[in-house]
């Protein structure tokens, strides 16, 4: 294995560092509030920079640039809508939640309607979306694990991960983890902001690198016009000499070299080499190229046999070129002009004022330029296209898509179990929502970083279209800082080394955070309320630890099995399933008290299980070989296709009018103590109206 020593250095740092810390907090675990709600003492600091280290997973790290890269601009919904649903829970939830002041969400639930039945219900989604959950942090574990060990198969990334995050949950529950996601939100943030001011300090800044996706289609100017034979399908026969070079300042010309002989790292034209010299009289004396070294190698071979450096290579050109009457004019590092000798500062004048951008020739996989930055992009209009709709006639389908997406991301983010669960933590209501302004603030500063490196990477390692799974553009966090090596030896290594460690932070914080919403779930609500309600405080504690090595383990074989799929993708699915479940839920039974229990449960389970079973249809005629006629299907419904891949633009309302309807026909079964709950929810903390509906902490258990 060709392993960097310091992406593994940084790396280890940051797993040494989780353990440690997990070990230092659970010495101070010793009771089932500790476990289970950290003793209710987080302060509004530590527990927003907890929750924001919680909420940005690797799909936040990772997945956004992946996304952005591979996708465009459509996938820019996804960081704003995630910082967007804070809002939701500020003004809606927060407060109401803590000062019902419950271990778990099934806890409100069953508290909030008096029926142990409704727990078991709501206890059930906890584990859907919690498990759903975990498997984009799997991928991430695995992606990152295999770039630092190249070679290492995906599956014992998954594992390595799963069992170290295992370990700290089982330790010391809420109270271990917390300072950990503190911890690791700051490293995250240092870790996505610090290599992107010094690649566009290196490669351009990010309006240089979006004008390469955006450029203008070059007017005709004045200058003398060349008969021109066409080599190209990118080159008019009708283009003046200046519209060439306007034309190359964008869309600079591919090279292809000759294969292995050039280990196809020298792009020209579309023609060979040895038959370039031919043309150059025929394009108007002035052909734009690039040489490109990607890492690794650091060198390569050009017209001999021997390795050269890219100054050598340069050198090499000049003196070929030289012997044709032919100049060669060098911009920046990667940029090489070529023209007749007698025309060369006619050449470099016009081309002067131009900021070259280091763009490498797109595969076929990758969307084209229009595509990629228009509003709707290869996300949104992937049904309209396997339907074989134009783009007019796909546009419906398109805003279907994106409305739909909307509403998942910020309603799911009011219906996360896991993050809604650290509510609890806070002293009081009033503490929650000033924490939840606070997440508002952190994770909003943190998503402006991430889409620059889509948008990079779209530039500079265009060959990560090519390659699917765990090596595709999910990666392009961890690959692209190791280009700086070209500039500065050891400095990309580095770079990408810090970016590694936030990875690692990133889907470490968000698996510990799942883990003990799961843990709780099957330790306090099943095992501790429904199998043996009369255990001890020492039994569910024992329980809890017995249950997060159990539910690790199902989240290492999940896992397994998501490789293929994006980890953005799989995380705005898990959103879907919440928001048409435990969003309508939470909104209504907080803010409405003639809510029912039948009402609520029908609506529940209607909104959330059809969600389910729409996105997993979808993940099936994608991925599963033996769904091949429900993949034929999709294709030829496009409108169906949309609404099973992105399905709360339907269910939630469905959930919602659900809830309603029934429970006006089933007034008689409002709990009797409503409007007590409903002060207790609402009322301010000073009032004295608070109960905690779980007063276990209270007497030393």
């Amino acid at each position: 294995m060709d392993i960097d020593p310091w992406i593994l250095t940084f790396s280890a740092l940051t797993v040494v560092v989780t353990i440690w810390m997990g070990f230092w907090s659970a010495r101070k675990s010793k009771t089932a509030g500790d476990f289970f709600v950290a003793g209710r003492s987080v302060s509004v600091g530590w527990n927003a920079s907890a929750i924001s280290g919680e909420y940005l997973s690797a799909a936040s790290f990772m997945g956004v640039a992946g996304m952005v890269m591979s996708s465009g601009y459509d996938t820019l919904w996804y960081p704003v809508c995630y910082a967007c649903g804070y809002l939701f829970l500020l003004l809606f939830i927060a407060g109401p939640l803590r000062r019902f002041g419950a271990y778990t969400i099934p806890d409100f639930a069953e508290g909030r309607f008096d029926s142990p039945m409704f727990r078991k219900i709501a206890v059930t989604f906890v584990l859907f979306i919690g498990f759903f959950y975990t498997m984009p942090q799997m991928k991430g574990a695995g992606t990152t694990l295999a770039y630092i060990f190249p070679g290492l198969p995906y599956w014992a990334g998954v594992v390595l991960v799963g069992a170290v995050i295992t370990l700290n949950v089982a330790l010391g529950g809420m109270k271990g983890i917390t300072l950990v996601q503190a911890f690791q939100y700051w490293l995250k943030m240092f870790a996505i902001s610090v290599p992107i001011f010094v690649l566009m300090a290196v490669y351009g800044h990010y309006g240089e690198q979006l004008k390469v996706n955006d450029a203008p289609v070059p007017k005709r100017v004045e200058g003398k016009n060349f008969e021109l034979r066409p080599v190209s399908s990118r080159l008019r026969a009708d283009m003046t000499f200046a519209e060439i070079l306007a034309y190359a300042k964008y869309k600079l010309s591919e090279v292809t070299g000759r294969g292995s002989e050039v280990a196809g790292h020298l792009r020209f034209t579309d023609v060979e080499l040895d038959q370039m010299l031919p043309f150059y009289e025929a394009l108007g004396g002035a052909v734009v190229f690039k040489v490109n070294v990607p890492y690794p190698p650091n060198k390569y071979t050009l017209l001999t046999t021997n390795p050269v450096t890219r100054s050598e290579a340069k050198r090499l050109l000049e003196s070929e070129f030289s012997k044709n009457g032919i100049g060669v004019l060098a911009y920046g590092e990667s940029v090489l002009v070529v023209c007749p000798v007698k025309r060369t500062n006619e050449v470099h004048q016009f081309l002067s004022s131009f900021e070259f951008v280091n763009r490498q020739p797109l595969p076929d996989k990758a969307p084209k330029d229009a595509t990629w930055i228009s509003p709707f992009g290869p996300l949104t209009t992937k049904a309209a296209q396997a339907a074989g709709l134009s783009a007019e006639q796909g546009r419906p389908f398109s805003l279907l898509y994106t409305y739909s997406l909307i509403i998942a991301l910020v309603c799911g983010t009011a219906g996360l179990p896991h993050i809604l669960v650290r509510f609890y933590t806070n002293p009081d209501g009033v503490a929650a929502k000033r924490t939840t302004m606070w997440v508002m603030i952190l994770i909003g500063v943190f998503y402006l970083f991430p889409p620059v490196f889509g948008v990079m990477g779209r530039n500079l390692l265009p060959e990560l279209y090519a390659a699917t799974g765990a090596k595709g553009t999910d990666k392009i966090v961890l690959e692209l800082p190791r280009l700086l090596n070209e500039q500065v030896p050891m400095l990309g290594s580095i770079m990408s080394g810090i970016t590694c460690a936030g990875a690692f932070a990133a889907f470490m914080s968000t698996f510990s955070g799942l883990l003990v919403s799961i843990t709780g779930a099957l330790a306090h609500d099943i095992y501790g309320r429904i199998l043996r309600p009369r255990s001890s405080a020492n039994e569910r504690m024992k329980a809890f630890k017995v249950f997060a090595v159990v539910g690790g383990a199902c989240a290492i074989l999940l896992g397994f099995l998501v490789e293929s799929f994006e980890i953005n993708k799989l995380v705005g699915w898990a959103f879907a399933i919440a928001a048409t479940s435990y969003f309508p839920l939470l909104f209504l039974s907080t803010w409405w008290r003639r809510i029912t229990i039948t009402g609520a449960a029908t609506g529940m389970l209607v909104g959330g299980t059809l969600s389910l079973a729409a996105i997993a249809s979808t993940m099936f005629a994608d991925q599963a070989k033996w769904a091949i006629g429900l993949k034929t299907w999709f294709a030829q419904h496009p409108l169906e296709r949309t609404l099973a891949e992105q399905p709360a633009i339907w269910a939630l309302p469905l959930a919602i009018i659900l809830m309603i309807v029934i429970s006006k026909f089933t007034q008689k079964t409002v709990p009797s103590d409503i409007r007590m709950k409903m002060l207790v929810l609402h009322a301010p903390e000073k009032l004295g109206l608070k109960q905690e509906y779980i007063q276990e902490h209270q007497s030393g258990h």
